[in-house]
């Protein structure tokens, strides 16, 4: 063999070796330190420019935030929950009437609350909290009312009042335990001077308080509301009463033309204000018997069935130019004429 062949037959000049191709005797790419690197890509490029298809949707993703709501939305919807996803608005106050705990906060309304000896069942206190004097007489108050003290952080308790002006303190309040009607009625005739108040549309819970406080005074047994279109006995009306509500029964009915109905078959006689009343108070003659004086709201008045339920309607003397008294008012004056009627016999 010459000097200038190489091993593969072929030749080169000043006698350089060119590689074999060690796959299949190809060459090997230019700058190619690897013996034998293939030509081409043996499809792979191919492979390549095809991708990896559409991208998957966010909730398919396992890391995606996405991904981790649609998970939680499942496990809650297994577990008997709303399948959506969490709300993040404030959860709004629990309305009145409502069964379940109220919540009264700020410094004053607590303060206020703890006071007229609002029956609590536990003072929450904001952890950092500057105390004023409010501050130090609601722990105060709380403790010697045996009621529960409690500690919890700003976000705790934003997230417990639905966001609400706390000003660091919060009261929680049980929910107000009713009397039914036929019980009312009941406690009624084994009094000696049988006395109720009813409500009909009266939406303001201190108009309610104030009529508690005025049934109290002049001798009532107690005071009937229905469960739509009324105020409840939350701590606003409580306070309002000035600790009548702990002394005097509130009964709610479900029909409150119903109970009317039934107080009447109790043998009470019922009497309904209204402005165009076919009586004036000063002519009352029926205020010395067994008696429930109904009062309805200061712009709509006595419902259509329920004035048609009353046995008569009466009407307060006034001067003239004034319209209409609130609840409050009207029930107070109506309840201290009976009273005196029935002091003088």
């Amino acid at each position: 063999m010459s000097p200038t062949e190489s091993s593969s037959g072929g030749s080169s000049p000043r006698g350089k070796k060119i590689g074999g191709g060690g796959a299949g005797g190809r060459a090997a790419k230019p700058g190619s330190h690897r013996k034998g690197a293939p030509v081409g890509s043996g499809g792979q490029n191919k492979k390549r420019l095809s991708g990896r298809g559409p991208t998957p949707p966010a909730e398919a993703r396992t890391k995606h935030p996405a991904a981790r709501k649609a998970a939680a939305a499942a496990r809650r919807s297994a577990a008997g929950g709303t399948a959506g996803p969490r709300e993040r608005s404030p959860r709004p106050p629990r309305r009145a009437g409502d069964d379940a705990p109220e919540t009264v906060v700020g410094r004053n309304p607590v303060v206020e609350a703890l006071r007229a000896k609002v029956p609590a069942t536990a003072l929450y206190v904001a952890l950092g909290l500057d105390a004023d004097e409010r501050v130090t007489e609601a722990v105060s108050l709380a403790g010697k009312g045996g009621i529960a003290i409690l500690e919890m952080t700003r976000q705790e308790m934003d997230r417990m009042t639905g966001r609400a002006l706390h000003q660091g303190l919060a009261l929680q309040v049980p929910p107000y335990e009713y009397l039914h009607p036929s019980d009312l009625l009941k406690r009624a005739l084994a009094a000696p001077a049988p006395l109720l108040v009813a409500l009909d549309g009266v939406t303001d819970p201190r108009n309610l308080g104030a009529v508690v406080r005025s049934a109290a005074a002049f001798g009532a047994q107690g005071v009937l509301i229905p469960e739509r279109r009324s105020a409840a006995m939350t701590a606003s009306a409580w306070r309002t009463s000035a600790g009548a509500a702990a002394r005097l029964p509130v009964a709610r009915a479900t029909n409150l033309v119903r109970a009317l109905k039934e107080l009447k078959e109790g043998g009470l006689f019922v009497v309904g204000l209204a402005g165009d009343g076919s009586v004036a108070l000063d002519d009352l003659e029926v205020a010395t018997d067994p008696l429930v004086i109904v009062v309805g709201s200061e712009g709509d008045g006595l419902s259509r069935l329920v004035a048609a339920t009353c046995d008569l309607t009466v009407s307060i003397p006034m001067a003239g130019g004034t319209e209409s008294l609130n609840a409050g008012i009207a029930a107070a004056v109506t309840l201290a004429e009976v009273a005196r009627r029935r002091r003088t016999g």
